[in-house]
């Protein structure tokens, strides 16, 4: 994550939750002083993405790559101003739909989006993108290839879109023709092309958050070129095609990806992103935080990909200008149980187990690992502080959240395991994520359970090994620590439970890892998505956070702040909390 980023699921009229930009350090060049377009921004870090395809990309490092190339109706503007970052703007969108312009209808369930002209594909010869591009776009959310993790974003609010996916889903997934064949021949009926600059997009019920949904890289505009290759395939990877400021013009999977200007692109067509590099290159393979940390600090490279600040050198840095300290709202990381496991005599599959795990975390080691209370805070649920249904509680209270091992030990004999159990961990090898696995592995040495070990050196932890069903059931993990940052902040009930722990859908690529489901959860959820005012929702969200503690669904560990550094040639470094990340395109250098 890099996080495992995002979410899904909120009601109408829930307010903005205000998170502040804290910053530690002598403030930096956010505002933009200084520098100039042109250069190679060199960006430096471990693992490839999850996936390079829009459809199914969903880590934070996904999200920030295909930023540079790939357009959608809304996104957010890179800005020094929390407020100002977490504001949804139009993209290709000519503006922000509502009853006043006449993007929303009276009922709040029909949408009417008029897109810009001159936003162009990088293709030969160059073309317009139109409203059947976004379609495509969408559509291609649930190709049985490599769905999305976030498909009940779109099947829950797009009248049709259950019915387009569940066919789409018995589909050949090996069959790039098969797929496209389908996608072509079969409609979403919330979904229409009034003609090459109007889409019209239905609901099932009003949905406040609707631009937020349309605004994820996973509604990005494709491209019928892409109808070619099976999603997320080598072919694919090796032939994205570019409506944004950037291009991908090499790609060598695990090692390398350089991008260079889009001459396509205008700059009068996006207001959102600059076009201020020659090109980025972002090199990978640099599993060490430090040695990331040294290049930047050197000059030899500018940005981390997916590497945060080493723990012990963040003290060191509070003074420095090119430091800085976000405040976030995020679970990141948290131990999630594979439920569906069936090693152990399905031990995981039963509640009491993992209640009995959730005591033997000490969660303050935890924290000390990403250097302290000042970058992060224990959690204790699944909310964070100042998501929307936050309700601080603790079930499984130890000693100042150092973990109980004798009681860890004593409720899991009452379970039924006397001689405890023997788990099969695999692991995240960038940043802090080994010591993670390893601090949690004594931990729960000490409670009787013996933690295998596996390092995920291929960079399968999110497109794989988490996020296969057959693997899950036939027991290939146990435990893991994946991270979660919210896909979107301010409206944003949806994004912290339904992913997650929603039950109903499970399936390849879902990010409710375990594969846990409870009809009670589940019933939250759907009261939630259906209330009309904040206080109702936020009870629902709270209700639904209680419901899947008791259950012990995921040990959550921390909320964790984000320290963030550049080189000293960055100038104009804009922070987009949803990606933890500056963006890239707006970067400028000495």
């Amino acid at each position: 994550m890099a996080a495992r980023k995002r979410g899904a699921a909120i009601t109408a009229g829930l307010g903005v939750v205000v998170l502040g930009l804290a910053a530690c350090g002598g403030g930096g060049d956010g505002d933009g002083g200084g520098g100039s377009a042109g250069g190679t921004l060199k960006v430096v870090g471990s693992a490839d993405v999850d996936h390079l395809d829009t459809a199914s990309g969903y880590t934070t490092v996904s999200s920030m790559l295909s930023r540079q190339y790939a357009r959608t109706l809304f996104s957010f503007k890179g800005s020094s101003d929390f407020d100002e970052a977490i504001k949804v703007q139009p993209d290709v969108a000519q503006e922000i739909p509502d009853t006043g312009n006449g993007g929303i209808s009276s009922d709040g369930k029909t949408y009417t989006i008029k897109l810009k002209q001159g936003v162009q594909w990088a293709s030969n010869p160059v073309r317009e993108v139109v409203a059947n591009d976004f379609i495509r776009g969408i559509k291609r959310i649930c190709n049985p290839a490599k769905p999305s993790g976030g498909a009940a974003y779109y099947t829950e609010t797009i009248e049709g879109m259950q019915a387009f996916c569940d066919g789409y889903g018995k589909v050949d997934a090996k069959s790039a023709s098969a797929m496209a064949a389908y996608q072509n021949d079969h409609r979403v009926s919330g979904l229409q092309a009034k003609d090459d600059k109007t889409l019209v997009v239905k609901l099932t019920k009003p949905a406040s958050d609707m631009t937020n949904i349309l605004g994820m890289q996973f509604a990005a505009a494709a491209p019928a070129e892409y109808d070619k290759y099976v999603p997320d395939s080598p072919d694919f990877r090796k032939h994205t095609l570019s409506d944004g400021p950037y291009k991908i013009t090499s790609y060598t999977p695990n090692k390398e990806y350089v991008l260079d200007r889009n001459t396509a692109w205008k700059q009068d067509t996006d207001t959102l992103r600059a076009q201020n590099p020659d090109r980025i290159q972002i090199t990978m393979g640099q599993d060490t935080p430090d040695v990331v940390q040294q290049q930047m600090e050197q000059g030899s490279a500018d940005l981390a990909w997916d590497q945060t600040v080493p723990t012990a050198k963040i003290a060191g840095l509070k003074s420095n200008a090119n430091f800085k300290i976000m405040d976030g709202s995020t679970s990141n990381p948290y131990l999630v149980f594979n439920t569906l496991s069936p090693n152990n005599r399905g031990a995981l599959g039963k509640k009491e187990v993992r209640q009995a795990i959730n005591y033997a975390i000490d969660k303050t080691a935890l924290i000390q690992i990403y250097g302290g209370p000042d970058v992060s805070e224990v959690l204790n649920q699944v909310i964070p502080p100042r998501s929307v249904g936050y309700r601080q509680f603790n079930l499984y209270p130890t000693p100042n959240n150092g973990g109980d091992p004798a009681k860890c030990k004593q409720m899991l004999a009452a379970a039924g395991y006397p001689g405890g159990l023997t788990l099969r961990f695999p692991y995240r090898v960038s940043s802090n994520h080994p010591k993670i696995a390893q601090s949690v592995q004594a931990n729960l040495k000490a409670c009787g359970i013996t933690a295998n070990l596996t390092p995920d050196t291929n960079g399968t932890f999110y497109n794989t090994t988490l996020v296969t069903p057959a693997d899950a059931k036939a027991g290939k993990w146990d435990i893991g620590a994946p991270g979660w940052v919210p896909d979107w902040y301010g409206n944003n009930g949806r994004t912290n439970i339904v992913p997650l722990f929603d039950g109903r859908h499970y399936g390849p690529n879902s990010t409710n890892y375990g594969g846990y489901n409870n009809d009670q959860v589940n019933a939250e959820i759907d009261k939630a998505l259906a209330a009309t005012d904040e206080n109702t929702a936020a009870g629902h969200w709270a209700a639904a956070d209680k419901m899947i503690m008791q259950d012990a669904a995921v040990v959550p560990f921390m909320n964790q702040k984000y320290p963030i550094f550049h080189s000293s040639r960055v100038k104009n470094a804009l922070y987009l909390p949803m990606f933890q990340s500056y963006d890239f395109n707006q970067v400028k250098l000495n």
